[in-house]
């Protein structure tokens, strides 16, 4: 969110200025985007659907997580496919919708925070029974370096990132078995009847 504050604030300044200072405040926000925005925005990404994946929440089994879910996705192809081309000031660039971007994905992003803490909303009606149990901590220690491999290996392709966030999750489909819910204090009691009438029976 800072960054792409960060971004605004940059652009806002370009656009308000003239000769080198406008060049220099683009060259910038461009040193910002393609150096570090585009690399921890698909790292944050990627945490956020390991997060996801690696505990019982899911990516769908929730209202909040499948409304951050897209909001995330939907941040990524704008930044990267429609916002980060406009930084440039050759004629097809447009800085004017690269700030009016880079606000949204802040405002977006505070939206993402508001959903973490209030959760609202129920289960999805397609959320099957049981919830997955919490991956290891040594598993989650070792997924976290998958973006830094992505850095190294491939630059500012999240290939690795990519590939571990789909088949992970249908790894543990596949591989674990949910474990069902305790039940609640009345279902407790009405087997605890049950059971005792079975047995005076």
């Amino acid at each position: 969110m800072s960054q792409a504050l960060a971004l605004f604030a940059l652009t806002t300044y370009g656009l308000g200025s003239s000769g080198a200072s406008r060049t220099s405040a683009f060259d910038m926000a461009n040193v910002l985007d393609t150096a570090v925005l585009q690399f921890m925005a698909t790292t944050s990404a990627y945490t956020g659907f390991m997060l996801s994946a690696l505990t019982s929440w899911g990516y769908f089994r929730h209202w909040w997580v499948l409304f951050k879910f897209v909001i995330t996705l939907s941040q990524l192809y704008l930044g990267i496919f429609l916002l980060s081309p406009n930084l440039d000031l050759g004629e097809n660039g447009n800085p004017a919708l690269m700030r009016a971007g880079s606000l949204l994905m802040a405002s977006a992003l505070a939206v993402q925070a508001w959903l973490s803490v209030a959760k609202p909303g129920k289960r999805t009606p397609w959320t099957p029974p049981g919830k997955f149990p919490t991956a290891p901590g040594w598993l989650t220690a070792v997924l976290t370096t998958v973006p830094l491999i992505d850095y190294v290996v491939f630059g500012h392709i999240p290939a690795l990132s990519l590939l571990v966030v789909i088949a992970y999750p249908v790894w543990r489909r596949w591989k674990v078995t949910p474990r069902q819910s305790a039940p609640s204090g009345g279902a407790r009691r009405l087997k605890d009847v049950n059971d005792l009438t079975h047995h005076q029976n």
